[in-house]
């Protein structure tokens, strides 16, 4: 700007102290302030565009079915319980929502009070504001407190930044241990997600993972013999914590937390637990005893087969509306996927290059 200015400046003055009379001295100096504040303002408007899609642009996205319409929401203290920092846990409203809060004594989380194997999974969540650098707030599946070695996840994980709305959202998956390999995407959100709560969706069964903020796909991971190795395959707990990421979350570590900011309060509400609620089982069998988990019964409340996130016909592959808002997201928000780092992987991963 300071350049355009610089130049537009040594132009008038050239162009206004010339070899004129006083009274076209007066006339072209009316003129050319006149001209010059024009200028000036266009090239202000401009640099304030510019200044605004430094931080991402913003699009609306395209119109969708909501799936999160096709099941009831519960209360959080309904399908949850404290999974640790219990003394910064809130429950609100009489408990039909909570807040999660971060602060320097410690992180803290809800853990479901079920363990589901497939199934949909959706929490509304809003961000804490003002300088979040490294500050990770994850709504994710895991088993690791059953198979601490071939543990299976699915994850959300949204990471603070040191601009108030530049949250990076991140999604991620492990199956059967593989966690030395990541399966990492990254994007931007299309919107503030301090201001209002917003959607974060799982769906997964034996057809695909999927991954929708308000009901937008923006990742499906599809169940085919590529991934099968690696796909989630065990019954898991759903999980939403906020905690302390300073070594990684934000540009690498580069931005750690600054407490000075704290305390960080991610709110919760608008739970969606609908699937396989895996029974609670005896087993005798003390040499196996994770047998009843690998072979999971379980009761399901969707009593209409159409809306059975397991088995369900419209939850078995994306309709033409939802690939349209994949494609839309991806192409506009995402930033970085695993199968495009070929620095990292010099022999990307097979699901990266399957048909």
């Amino acid at each position: 700007m300071f350049f355009f200015i610089s130049i537009f400046h040594s132009i008038n003055s050239r162009a206004i102290f010339g070899p004129h009379s006083h009274k076209q001295q007066e006339k072209k100096m009316e003129f050319f302030l006149h001209d010059r504040k024009f200028v000036l303002t266009k090239l202000l408007i401009l640099c304030m565009i510019v200044v605004v899609s430094c931080r991402g642009p913003v699009y609306k996205p395209p119109e969708i079915e909501k799936l999160t319409d096709n099941f009831s929401r519960l209360s959080v203290n309904q399908g949850y319980n404290v999974f640790y920092g219990g003394s910064n846990i809130r429950m609100t409203n009489n408990g039909s929502s909570a807040d999660i809060i971060l602060d320097k004594s410690s992180g803290s989380g809800l853990i479901s009070k079920d363990k589901y194997y497939y199934g949909f999974f959706n929490a509304a969540l809003k961000l804490p504001a003002h300088f979040t650098s490294g500050v990770v707030v994850a709504f994710y599946m895991s088993n690791s407190d059953v198979f601490p070695h071939n543990h299976d996840e699915i994850d959300f994980e949204l990471l603070g930044h040191e601009k108030r709305r530049d949250w990076v959202l991140q999604t991620n998956l492990y199956g059967n241990g593989s966690v030395h390999t990541g399966r990492e995407e990254k994007f931007y959100l299309w919107f503030d997600p301090t201001l209002d709560f917003h959607d974060y969706t799982i769906l997964w069964n034996n057809h695909h993972i999927l991954f929708l903020v308000d009901n937008v796909p923006i990742r499906e991971v599809v169940h085919n013999t590529a991934i099968s190795s690696v796909y989630p395959s065990k019954p898991m707990s759903i999980i939403v914590t906020i905690w302390d990421g300073s070594e990684w979350a934000t540009h690498g570590g580069k931005y750690p937390v600054n407490y000075n900011y704290a305390p960080f309060v991610t709110t919760i509400k608008g739970i969606e637990l609908e699937g396989c609620v895996k029974q609670q089982q005896n087993n005798n069998n003390n040499n196996n005893n994770n047998s009843s988990i690998l072979t999971p019964t379980c009761s399901r409340r969707s009593s209409t087969s159409s809306l059975d996130p397991v088995d369900g016909e419209g939850f078995m592959k994306l309709s033409q509306k939802q690939m349209i808002g994949l494609d839309w997201a991806r192409r506009k928000h995402m930033f970085y996927s695993y199968c495009q780092d070929t620095k990292r992987y010099k022999v990307l991963p097979p699901e990266c290059t399957a048909k």
